[in-house]
């Protein structure tokens, strides 16, 4: 019955790990590194993404959406907001799939089960992370709000590009509340769930870290907007 318990397991976290990339197919891989093309839009892009902290994961992520936001740095920044807002929202389904499929429930006898602080800390990410993608979409609102009343007044645009920048902080500590509450409880609980956070810590701290990267690119391009 161990090994059952076991097999189940990993299949929940290959279906976690599945989950997570099939929902973010829409965003180029954060491993993906691609030449900087010759277009107008492209070379922009390049220029900017330079000022980030993942160069490569900003301009494979943005490319798709070059011809929405030619040399516009306030929409390149909202184009960006956008897609750490979806990132987010599908680790948070993610991981709220993966906290309804584990524990007691499915029959198996001798299954393996994360320890209550585990999956509580596993419940609170679940929060945190949606969260967080809520503060992204705030963040490219207030981003979209600035470009319509483009050249409105200096006062609400730093007033807009200031939330912006709020928001996006904000999401990037609701990550990092996750991860490290997460890792944490983990710890506390390895001896008895050794079988499961040996697994399950490295998917969930690993899309953590992805998508922190995507956050972290997207308060970089708003911080380079100069009204």
């Amino acid at each position: 019955m161990a090994s059952r318990a076991g097999a189940r397991h990993v299949v929940l976290v290959m279906l976690f790990a599945a989950a997570v990339a099939t929902r973010g197919a829409e965003v180029a891989s954060p491993v993906t590194t691609r030449p900087c093309g010759a277009a107008a839009a492209a070379a922009f892009l390049c220029s900017r993404c330079a000022t980030t902290l993942y160069p490569a994961v900003c301009y494979s992520s943005l490319l798709p959406y070059a011809g929405a936001f030619q040399d516009s740095r306030v929409r390149l920044a909202r184009a960006a907001a956008d897609v750490a807002a979806v990132r987010l929202r599908d680790f948070s389904a993610s991981l709220d799939e993966l906290v309804h499929n584990l524990g007691p429930g499915s029959g198996d006898v001798g299954e393996v089960t994360p320890s209550p602080r585990v999956a509580a800390a596993l419940q609170d990410c679940v929060g945190t992370i949606s969260s967080a993608a809520g503060l992204a979409k705030r963040s490219s609102a207030a981003l979209g709000r600035l470009d319509v009343a483009a050249g409105g007044g200096s006062r609400m645009a730093r007033w807009e590009v200031s939330n912006a920048k709020t928001w996006l902080s904000a999401a990037m500590t609701n990550v990092a509340t996750c991860a490290d509450g997460f890792t944490d409880s983990a710890a506390a609980g390895a001896a008895d769930v050794a079988s499961w956070t040996a697994a399950g810590v490295e998917e969930v701290a690993g899309e953590a870290q992805n998508v922190s990267m995507y956050t972290s690119n997207a308060l970089a391009l708003v911080n380079g907007i100069q009204w």
